[in-house]
């Protein structure tokens, strides 16, 4: 996420102490940090960015035994890792204590050492289910999610019915292999999709009904193929077409998986003939970003919604007046260096999940707490360090000794170390947005999983059997195990994937959900910018398609005018 720049006659250009790149801090930020009472930061934002992602694994799941009930369970954390790991019944329960945890805080060891002992003594939380929402229903295979029913493998979503292999979809409903949506139903294959139905293989598509490979579409009906189009019906490759012609040359290709795959690549060359806007921000104010929407003032930022006065986030909505965030957000203010912070939260440090509370720093899940530091799992904690409640003046006097180590070290002000995630970097959103390889990670000091669960080999069908029309598809074809065209990796369908196929009239899917997964990042576009001038009117803008790329980039103003 590159650092773009303001103009303003107060700025400073910092070397990045990780990297070595350059970046700028303006007089905004620096007063930023001021209220926030932290030093600036000596790390770019791209690296700042890379080390809260690590702290974010939202699809590795591993196979695991709640250590309190024995259940079994699906769970974010390697069986190696050492803390004890509960199902999410037995987390929010009263069967345990996190107080009974809380150790004295020693000013002879530093206090990272502390946290870290501390860390990995206390139970987790098997998946991130929030209570601040609806429980999730016949769900269990879902993260960073609430308020679902009937859901599989979705992802940093809510409120959300028979649907999978998606992630930041909302208030939707059948809604496959999709990347950030609002109120849709029977869509497949999706990127920034809202209120449509039965849109398939789309991109950035609003209001729209019964289409197909749509890209910057609006308001259509019937068309297939289209890119630009505002309110059209039964256009192919935007061509108008008789309802029946439309409905013939649609259906030959559609109930096929060879004809998808080669009209696939057809659309791709068709849509570069296209201009595209600068970014796909919509209703904002003095804002930069990608895919950042009803905001205000906010800068390098990405999937945002309704926020206001915040800077180099993903993920977020309802946040105000912060930085260096990643998820949630919701009625939050006063945030610096956080992952999965919101709903009512104020004047967070450094802290991972944290819900209706404030003055917290360098916690890990938290509940209804405030002037905590240093704690674990605790709920309804007050004055409180390494989970021992303190009288107030004599937490005041701890913290300032514990500050003053973090600000003496570098530390304050930033995100934990990596050294302290419970995550490998290719366990989590890191690599999905920054990839590296393994021999690359491991150089920068990252750790790499090499036991992440995955089987080959053991398909009973192969690819290149597989029935073509997906009419000809038994029930039973849910029992055969298939076999990756991408990675290898073996995957299967469960039974509603398979009847929503058939209900959809398309055809089974060659690739595995992962694979599928990061098709999707790859057309959302990276979350960088560069600078590139406007392919119509020279206008220099900030876009995240680099100038060597193919595609005719437009400035908002001259993209509006081309289109309507």
């Amino acid at each position: 996420m590159q650092n773009e720049t303001r103009p303003h006659s107060n700025t400073s250009v910092q070397a990045c102490k990780k990297c070595g790149s350059d970046f700028i801090l303006e007089q905004d930020d620096f007063s930023f940090y001021e209220k926030m009472g932290v030093p600036a930061p000596k790390i770019c934002p791209d690296c700042r960015m890379k080390y809260k992602l690590l702290w974010r694994n939202e699809r590795t799941f591993y196979k695991r035994t709640c250590d309190l009930c024995g259940k079994s369970i699906i769970a974010i954390y390697h069986p190696r890792y050492p803390s004890p790991i509960y199902c999410h019944e037995c987390h929010i329960s009263d069967k345990w204590d996190p107080y009974s945890f809380g150790v004295e805080y020693d000013k002879n060891k530093p206090f990272l050492d502390q946290f870290k002992e501390l860390l990995n003594r206390v139970p987790k939380a098997a998946t991130h289910i929030g209570t601040g929402g609806n429980a999730n229903v016949n769900s269990d295979y879902v993260n960073f999610s609430g308020g679902n029913k009937n859901c599989y493998l979705i992802f940093n979503s809510t409120m959300n019915e028979d649907s999978a292999y998606s992630r930041g979809i909302i208030k939707s409903r059948s809604a496959y292999d999709i990347y950030f949506a609002e109120q849709i139903e029977s869509c497949y294959e999706g990127v920034n999709l809202a209120r449509c139905n039965k849109v398939l293989w789309s991109k950035n598509t609003t209001d729209s009904l019964n289409s197909y490979f749509l890209l910057n579409c609006s308001g259509c009906q019937n068309c297939f193929g289209c890119v630009n189009l505002r309110y059209k019906s039964y256009y192919f490759l935007n061509e108008p077409l008789s309802k029946e012609e439309w409905e013939k040359r649609v259906q030959e290709i559609i109930i096929s998986y060879t004809k998808i795959v080669l009209f696939e690549k057809e659309f791709e060359e068709f849509s570069l003939k296209f201009p595209r806007r600068e970014n796909n921000n919509l209703k904002t104010v003095s804002s930069l970003g990608d895919y950042v929407f009803e905001s205000k003032n906010c800068f390098s930022c990405f999937e945002a919604f309704q926020c206001e006065n915040c800077k180099y986030a993903f993920s977020i909505k309802l946040a105000k007046d912060s930085y260096d965030i990643v998820g949630r957000g919701i009625k939050s203010e006063l945030l610096l260096e956080t992952v999965a912070v919101g709903h009512g939260c104020s004047r967070v440090i450094g802290t991972w999940s944290l819900e209706n509370s404030h003055n917290v720093e360098y916690s890990y899940d938290l509940r209804s707490s405030s002037y905590c530091i240093g704690c674990v799992g605790i709920k309804h904690g007050k004055y409180c360090i390494l989970n021992k409640v303190y009288a107030e003046e004599e937490y005041k006097k701890i913290r300032e000794i514990i500050i003053a180590e973090l600000r003496d070290e570098g530390i304050y002000g930033q995100y934990f170390p990596i050294e302290l995630s419970p995550w490998a970097y290719n366990e989590t959103l890191a690599q999905e947005n920054f990839p590296l390889t393994k021999e690359k990670a491991r150089e920068s000091g990252f750790r790499w999983e090499d036991e992440i669960p995955a089987t080959k080999g053991e398909e009973t069908i192969l690819s290149e059997n597989i029935l073509d029309n997906i009419g000809d598809i038994p029930d039973g074809f849910i029992k055969e195990t298939l076999a990756c065209t991408e990675c290898s990796r073996n995957y299967r369908l469960i039974e509603r994937e398979l009847k929503f196929y058939k209900k959809m009239n398309i055809p089974i899917p060659r690739k595995c959900w992962n694979c599928r997964f990061t098709d999707r990042i790859r057309r959302r576009g990276p979350y960088k910018f560069w600078k590139r001038a406007c392919d119509k009117c020279n206008k220099e803008i900030m876009t995240n398609y680099a100038p060597d790329r193919p595609e005719i980039v437009y400035c908002e103003s001259c993209y509006q005018k081309e289109v309507y």
